[in-house]
Formats: structure tokens, sequence, C-alpha cells
């Protein structure tokens, strides 16, 4: 009778502390990549990113100017600076500092180091340093300093200029996004474009083994991706093979080179001696087509089926062809089930990988997708974790962005045709 009075259920409260946590769990790494993606590689070892906000004791080693800096000053040769300018870090205050790794808090801010013929360090609490010798300072580099400092908090975008356009070829995000937007974008639209069609026929046509094909689309969920690797390859490698010998005549020992071109081969621009590589967008294109369209298909129908079948006897009476209901009437009422598979298959396409390396990515590395850089990324930067977090940002900024527009349709189109 509590409820009925407009109470809520206690276990209301169960279900919103589950979300929140739900959200809290999801939201903690994502957070943590993008805080880590600012900081520098002595930052997220001494600390984690957590942190970040507050000043940070950590212990670091800087070298003092170079010997062309020095000046004499009464007869003793002075080299003077900052050691946190000298790394370009911002200003800190130094508890301890020491002229070896064996002992780094040997002295305390306003000590003087003896350093034998290399002369004498003093080094003050915020960081400003005096080095004199009687002798003229000889060498190109200046001498080593480690700090024990506390620094305020700081950020940087080198990371980002390091990814994406400054770094080595290996590091480069910007042709790996290039070249995962050409797969994800036609590998989403393509599956939407024949699986509206189909979801229309299933809830609106009659013809016989109707129910049959939707039940071998329900099966065809559960079918396990890696279950299909195999023999899709070996579909697709004969795809090949048969088009070579359809446009040409192929080479004896190697059915995918030709070895003669016809006419229609010509057209297409073959010449005798090219191979068609089995590998390639037409080849993850129709892959991720294909484990897209039963997901689809089933999620289409179910919402088409349940929109009012007055509009469409009432445009049929009109004489409305089957073409133009389902342009004109069904399409843009069925946009939030849509939108709904499109956030799916853009989050699923865009974060492959297994699919990727059976059916695109070859020896040349000319159509690596993001994944697949990320890879690598932990094979030559398995010790940078400001690059690997800042290129794992990147690769998870354009999926963030996509969700977050379209949110709002994605429940609408996963629940409908639940009800009536």
């Amino acid at each position: 009778m509590d409820n009925i009075a407009g109470k809520k259920p206690a276990l209301i409260w169960a279900t919103h502390i589950s979300v929140a946590l739900l959200v809290i769990l999801w939201l903690f790494p994502t957070v943590g990549l993008f805080v880590s993606s600012f900081r520098t590689a002595d930052q997220i070892s001494s600390s984690g990113w957590w942190k970040a906000m507050f000043p940070q004791e950590q212990n670091t080693m800087i070298r003092t100017a170079s010997p062309e800096m020095q000046q004499q000053i009464d007869g003793n040769y002075v080299i003077e600076g900052n050691l946190f300018e000298e790394e370009g870090d911002a200003a800190g205050e130094i508890s301890a500092w020491g002229i070896s790794s064996r002992d780094i808090a040997a002295y305390a801010p306003g000590d003087t180091a003896d350093m034998g013929e290399d002369g004498q360090l003093t080094v003050a609490v915020n960081g400003d340093y005096r080095l004199v010798n009687e002798a003229e300072f000889s060498g190109r580099r200046g001498e080593r300093v480690f700090l024990t400092a506390t620094t305020p908090p700081s950020f940087t975008l080198n990371n980002y200029r390091t990814v994406l356009v400054d770094g080595q070829a290996t590091d480069k995000m910007g042709k790996a996004f290039i070249n995962t937007l050409t797969v994800t974008i036609p590998a989403t639209v393509i599956p939407i474009l024949i699986a509206a069609f189909a979801a229309y026929a299933l809830a609106w046509m009659d013809f016989r083994g109707r129910a049959f094909l939707i039940a071998v689309i329900v099966g065809l969920l559960v079918v396990p991706l890696q279950l299909a690797l195999i023999p899709l390859l070996s579909f697709h490698g004969a795809v090949v093979e048969w088009f070579i010998a359809l446009v040409g005549t192929p080479m004896e020992g190697n059915a995918r080179r030709f070895a003669e071109v016809g006419a229609l081969g010509r057209l297409f621009g073959f010449e005798p001696g090219d191979t068609i590589n089995s590998k390639g967008y037409l080849g993850v294109w129709a892959a991720h087509t294909g484990f897209g369209l039963p997901l689809a298909i089933y999620l289409l129908r179910n919402y088409m089926v349940g929109l009012p079948k007055d509009i469409i006897e009432n445009a049929r009476v009109d004489g409305a062809t089957d073409f133009q209901i389902f342009t004109k009437i069904i399409l843009p009422l069925s946009f939030p089930a849509l939108a709904s598979f499109a956030i799916f298959q853009f989050l699923w396409t865009w974060n492959d990988l297994l699919v990727a390396l059976v059916f695109l990515i070859d020896s040349s590395g000319e159509t690596t997708v993001m994944t697949r850089q990320i890879v690598e990324l932990l094979g030559t930067r398995g010790g940078n974790w400001e690059i690997l977090a800042t290129a794992a940002f990147v690769s998870i900024a354009v999926p963030l962005t996509v969700f977050f527009f379209m949110q709002k349709y994605l429940v609408r189109g996963l629940l409908a045709g639940s009800v009536k």
C-alpha cells in the first residue's frame, strides 16, 4: 500500500547505488588515461594520476649549465643558474640534494658540497646554484645534481605532440586514425542499409519462410566471431581467385597473380604480373558487415514491427508502394533504432583488433588501424607510459564523442518492441 500511496520502494535506492558504482568503475580508467596523457614520465612513475592536482615530492637528476656558461669572478671560475630552469620545469622546493646516485640526500638546501677538482657546489632551496672552481671548467656537459624536490602540479602537451605530430613513425597515430575512420564509417553504414531493407521485409511483407528466416537470424546472434573467421577468410581468398580467373588468367602456382589480363581486367587497370592482395578494405568491410547484420536486422525488425499498423495501411490505400512506404514513413520513424545500432556497430569496429589483423593489416603497415598501432607501441614504448596513455586516449576520444552525442537514442532503440 505504501507504493500505491506514491512512496518509492526501498529497492530503488539499491538500484541507484548500483548504477552509480557502475558509472564510477567505467569512469575511473577513462579519467586516469586522460590525466596521465598530460603528465611526464617522471610524474607517472612517482605518483598516481589521482595526485596530479596536488604538489608532489619526487626524486630527479638535473645537470648544471655547461662549462660554456662559466664566468671569471674575483679570480675564480663560476657557473650560476637555477636547476629547475635548466630543465624547463616548474619551480619547486628542494628538501635534499646530492652529487652521487648512492646518496641523493647527502646535503640540505644551502649546504656546500666539495667536489674535489670539479669545484664546490652550493644549492639553495628554490633551485638556485653556484658552482665555483679555481681552475677553468672543461667538458661539454654540466655536473649532475640529484634532487628531492616538491613541485607544484604541472601538465604538458608534449605527449600529444609526440604521438600526433613530432614522433617517430611508430609513434604517429595520424595515419592510423585515418585508416580507422576508413574502416569504421563504411562498416557502420553498409550493414545499416542492408539491415533496414531486410527488417522492413520481415516486419511488414508476407512471404513464405519469413518465420524461418527470423529464427535463423536469432540463431546467428549466438555464433562466435572466432568460429567464423577461418571459413570467412577462405571464402574471401576464393573470391579473389575467382575474380582473377574472371577478368584474366591466373599464374600457375599463384592463383592470386595475373599471368594474362583480359579486356575486362584492363578496364579495371590490371596488368600481367599484378597481384591482388587478399587483405584490404573490401575484406574487412565485408567481415564487419557479415558479423553485424544479425543484430542489426533483429533490432530494426523488432522496432519496425511495433510501429502503428494504421499508418502503413493508410499509405497503401493511398497508392504508396513498399519502397515509398519504406523510405518516406518507416525510415524516419525508425531513426532511434538506426542510431542505436549505429552506436554499437561504430564502437565495435573502431575498437576491433582481431578482424583487422585477419582481413586488413599486412606487412607494409599502410593499413594499420589504431588498435594495432597501440599494440606496436606496447612493444617499442613499453616503458613510456605517458606515450601509451596518450595514444590510448586518442583512440577512445572518438567513440566517447559518438556515444555522448547519440546516447539519447540508445535506450529508445534497445527497448523498442519490448513492450506494447
